[in-house]
C-alpha cells in the first residue's frame, strides 16, 4: 500500500498544478481549465494553506495580493544601469546606426541583429532567488526609476499574473538557467483593461487617463496591491542578467530561455542576418499596431551577440549595440482654442496652443508646442483655425499645418507673440542669432518655479515629493498655474501661464532660490496646504539625501546652457570638483576656452556658455551656497591605483576591442587623465583604425604614439 501523501507533498502537488495552468491561461493563451474548475483547485489549495499556515510560503500561487508598503516604496539601486534607447525615425537613419556598429567591429564578424516590438509601457527588472528544491522564486521588484536607483514595487508586481512567483528546478534546467538572475521587460495595460478601466473611472465621477502607458506607470505605483491586481498588467520579458553581467551569449537564446522559464515574451521577436531583413521586420510590423491589444511605438533592434555588445559598450544614455526605430507620428485634425505663453527656466518664451480635445494613438491631446514666433509665422496658423495635429515621436504633440479646405474654415484671429514676459511683465528680449525671446528677469516667478522643478527631476537631483503643486506652495503661487504640454518639452519646459500675467501670490513665499531648500525646517512644511507630518518629513529626508547625489548631479541641476547629462558627467570627471571648474572658466577668455575644450566633447560653445554662467555673480553666489549647505560638489574618485600618475592621454581612432569609454575609464583608474585635444603636454596619443588629425598632430609634436596592444601593457606595468 502506498504511503499516504504529507500536507506539505498535497500543498507542493496543487500549487505545481496551479502555477502550470496559471503559465497556459496568462501566458500562452491557452487555458484548459474553465474558471470554475480553477478555482475549485484554487480553494483546495487555500483550505490546506488555512489548516497548515507553517507551511504557506511568499511564492505560493494564494499570495499573489499581499499587503501595501508601509510606508510607500523603497528606493534601492539598480545591478547596472537601465539606459534609454537612441531613436531612429527612418531607414536612413537605421542604416547610419547599422553602419555604425559595423565600423566599430571587426571587419572580419558577421553581425546579426534581434528585432523586438517596442512596447509602450514602463520597464521593470525582477530579481530572482534560491528557493525550495532547486526552484527560484521572486525576490524584487524594481520600477527604472532615474535609470540608477528605481522604487521597490514587489507588492504590486507579484499581483501581475504573466509574473512566475515561482520557477521550478526542472524549468531552470531547461532554460539553463541558475537560482539567482535578473529580467528585465516592460510592463503594459492591454486596451481591453484600459477601456474597462476607464468606464470605471468615469463612472465613479472620475477623469478618464489618458492613455494605457500613463495608466500602467500610475498603476504599477498605487499603495493599494488590490488595486493593482483588478486592472489586470501584463508583463513582457526580454532580458537576462546575472549580477548585473550578461547571463546568455545572444539575445536570441534569451528569449528563448525566458520563455522555456515560464515568462511570456513577445511573440514577434525574430534573429535576422542583414539590416535589409530588418527593414522588411518594420514594414511588417507597423501594421500590426492596430490588432495586438496593446500599445506599441515601434521595433527595438539589437545586436544579436553579448560579446559584440560588450565590445560596442554604451554612451552616456544609451547602449551602442541598440536603437528603437520609432514609427510615424500619429496625426490628428482639431481646432485652435487659443494660445497661452509659457516661460521656461532659462527665460525661453515657448508659445502652447490650447486645442479641442483630440485622440491621437489612444492619447488625448488638448496642448501641442508651436515653438517659437517664427514658427507660428511659418504656418500661418490663427487662433479659430483647423490644424492637423501629430505626437512627434509618438510623444510630444505639435501643430504641423493649418487645414484648409471647405470643411474645415480659417480662423480670423491673429496670434500676437507678446512682448512683455506673461508672468513678470519684463520686457522680452532676442539674442541676435537665435529663434527665441526671452525673459532676462532672474527672479521671474516662473522662472524660479522652473528651476526648482528641473533641480528636483528624477534625473537630476530625484527630489521624490517636490512636484508641481508643492513647488507653487514653497513658492506662495497659485496651484493652477499649470496645464503644459502633455509629455513636457524638453529641458526648457515651462508652465502655461493665463492671459492675465503674473500668477497671483496666495501666501508668503516659504523658500525664494534653490539653496532655500536645503534650509527648509519641519515647521514651514506643515504651514502649507494638504502637508502632514508624514509628508513633510518625507520630503525633507529626499532633500536631505539629495545633498550626496555628486558633482555631475549639481552641475546638471544648475542649468548651464548647452550642459546635459553626459556632458555633465564628463566635467565632473575631468575637473573632480566644483572649484576646479570654476577656476578653469574663470581665466581670461582664450585660457579659459583651452581649459574648457580639453575636456572630451566640449566644443567652442559649451566652453563659452559655461564661462558666461560662472561670469555671473549670482550664479557663483548659489554655488558657494550650496557647498556651504552640504552638497557633495566633487566627483567619485575612481582611482583605484596610480600607475598612470601624472600622464596624459588622448584616444583617436577606433580600437579593436575596447571601446573609448572603457579605454578611458581604465586609463582614469590607473591615475592618468583622457584629453579631448593633442598639444606638448600630452604623455601619449592612442590610436585605432582611421585615426584622424590627432595622430598627425602628435607626429608633428613628437608625441608618443600607442595602439591598443601598448596602452594595455602600458597599463599593466606602468610608464618606463
Amino acid at each position: 500500500m502506498a504511503n499516504a501523501q504529507t500536507p506539505e507533498q498535497k500543498i507542493q502537488e496543487l500549487r505545481d498544478e496551479i502555477r502550470h495552468h496559471e503559465y497556459l491561461y496568462y501566458v500562452e493563451d491557452a487555458p484548459e481549465l474553465t474558471d470554475s474548475q480553477y478555482d475549485v483547485v484554487m480553494n483546495r489549495l487555500k483550505k490546506l494553506e488555512a489548516e497548515h499556515p507553517e507551511l504557506v510560503t511568499a511564492d505560493s500561487p494564494t499570495q499573489r495580493v499581499g499587503g501595501k508598503p508601509k510606508d510607500g516604496f523603497v528606493k534601492m539601486p539598480h545591478s547596472r544601469p537601465m539606459l534609454s534607447l537612441d531613436n531612429a525615425y527612418n531607414e536612413e537613419e537605421l542604416r547610419a546606426w547599422d553602419q555604425r556598429v559595423r565600423d566599430a567591429l571587426p571587419s572580419t564578424e558577421a553581425v546579426r541583429y534581434v528585432c523586438e516590438l517596442k512596447l509602450d509601457g514602463l520597464s521593470l527588472a525582477l530579481q530572482y532567488g534560491a528557493g525550495s528544491h532547486g526552484s527560484a522564486h521572486l525576490e524584487r521588484g524594481l520600477t527604472r526609476g532615474d535609470g540608477s536607483i528605481g522604487e521597490d514595487v514587489t507588492s504590486n508586481v507579484r499581483t501581475i499574473r504573466s509574473v512566475p512567483l515561482s520557477i521550478s528546478a526542472a524549468k531552470l534546467k531547461a532554460a539553463g538557467l541558475p537560482q539567482s538572475f535578473e529580467v528585465r521587460g516592460e510592463v503594459v495595460l492591454p486596451q481591453a483593461a484600459f477601456v474597462k478601466m476607464n468606464e470605471e473611472r468615469e463612472a465613479a465621477g472620475l477623469a478618464a487617463a489618458a492613455n494605457p502607458r500613463n495608466a500602467a506607470a500610475g498603476t504599477i505605483r498605487t499603495l493599494e496591491p488590490n488595486i493593482v491586481a483588478q486592472r489586470r498588467l501584463d508583463f513582457y520579458a526580454y532580458f537576462l542578467l546575472k549580477d548585473g553581467e550578461f547571463l546568455l551569449p545572444q539575445q536570441s537564446t534569451t528569449l528563448e530561455a525566458l520563455r522555456t522559464s515560464g515568462f511570456r515574451v513577445n511573440k514577434y521577436a525574430k534573429a535576422l542576418k542583414s539590416i535589409d531583413e530588418v527593414v522588411k521586420f518594420i514594414a511588417d510590423a507597423e501594421p500590426l499596431r492596430d490588432t495586438l491589444g496593446y500599445e506599441i511605438d515601434g521595433v527595438v533592434i539589437k545586436v544579436d551577440a553579448t560579446a559584440q555588445q560588450r565590445r560596442l559598450g554604451f554612451t552616456g544614455k544609451a547602449p551602442r549595440w541598440a536603437i528603437a526605430y520609432k514609427f510615424a507620428a500619429r496625426a490628428g485634425i482639431t481646432r485652435l482654442e487659443d494660445v497661452l505663453f509659457q516661460v521656461g527656466r532659462t527665460g525661453k518664451v515657448t508659445p502652447v496652443a490650447a486645442l479641442a480635445a483630440v485622440s491621437i494613438g489612444g492619447t488625448t491631446v488638448t496642448r501641442a508646442t508651436l515653438h517659437n514666433a517664427d514658427e507660428i509665422a511659418r504656418l500661418g496658423v490663427r487662433i479659430g483655425d483647423f490644424v492637423q495635429v501629430e505626437r512627434g515621436g509618438d510623444v510630444i504633440p505639435k501643430i504641423v499645418v493649418v487645414v484648409e479646405d471647405k470643411k474645415h474654415a480659417r480662423g480670423a484671429t491673429e496670434i500676437v507673440f507678446p512682448e512683455l514676459c506673461p508672468v513678470c511683465r519684463s520686457p522680452l528680449m532676442k539674442i541676435e542669432g537665435e529663434v527665441d525671446w526671452r525673459c532676462v528677469n532672474n527672479s521671474c516667478p516662473a522662472r524660479v518655479r522652473e528651476e526648482l522643478l528641473h533641480w528636483a527631476a528624477r534625473g537630476v537631483m530625484n527630489i521624490e515629493g517636490l512636484g508641481d503643486a508643492m513647488v507653487a506652495q514653497l513658492l506662495g503661487q497659485s496651484a493652477e498655474l499649470g496645464g503644459g504640454l502633455e509629455a513636457g518639452s524638453g529641458d526648457d519646459a515651462g508652465q502655461v501661464v493665463t492671459e492675465e500675467g503674473a500668477p497671483v501670490a496666495t501666501r508668503k513665499p516659504v523658500i525664494h532660490t534653490i539653496g532655500d531648500l536645503y534650509r527648509l525646517k519641519r515647521e514651514d512644511l506643515l504651514g502649507l496646504e494638504r502637508v502632514g507630518e508624514k509628508t513633510a518629513d518625507a520630503l525633507l529626508a529626499e532633500i536631505e539625501r539629495s545633498k550626496t547625489a555628486g558633482l555631475a548631479r549639481v552641475l546638471l541641476g544648475l542649468g548651464i546652457r548647452f550642459v546635459g547629462e553626459r556632458t555633465a558627467q564628463l566635467l565632473a570627471a575631468h575637473f573632480g570638483s566644483m572649484e576646479a571648474l570654476e577656476g578653469a572658466a574663470s581665466q581670461e577668455a582664450e585660457k579659459a576656452s583651452e581649459a574648457l575644450e580639453a575636456v572630451t566633447e566640449v566644443g567652442p560653445k559649451v566652453a563659452q556658455a559655461i564661462a558666461e554662467f560662472f561670469a555671473v555673480e549670482k550664479n557663483k553666489d548659489l554655488v558657494r551656497d550650496l557647498a556651504s549647505l552640504g552638497l557633495t560638489m566633487t566627483a567619485e574618485k575612481r582611482v583605484t591605483t596610480s600607475t598612470l600618475e601624472g600622464m596624459t592621454f588622448v584616444l583617436t581612432g577606433t580600437l579593436p576591442n575596447l571601446t573609448r569609454e572603457v579605454a578611458k575609464e581604465r586609463i582614469e583608474s590607473a591615475g592618468g587623465r583622457v584629453s579631448g585635444s593633442v598639444s606638448k603636454k600630452t604623455s601619449y596619443v592612442v590610436a585605432g583604425e582611421e585615426a584622424g588629425s590627432k595622430l598627425d598632430k602628435a607626429t608633428s609634436l613628437g608625441v608618443k604614439v600607442l595602439d591598443e596592444a601598448g596602452l594595455l601593457e602600458l597599463l599593466e606595468k606602468g610608464a618606463a
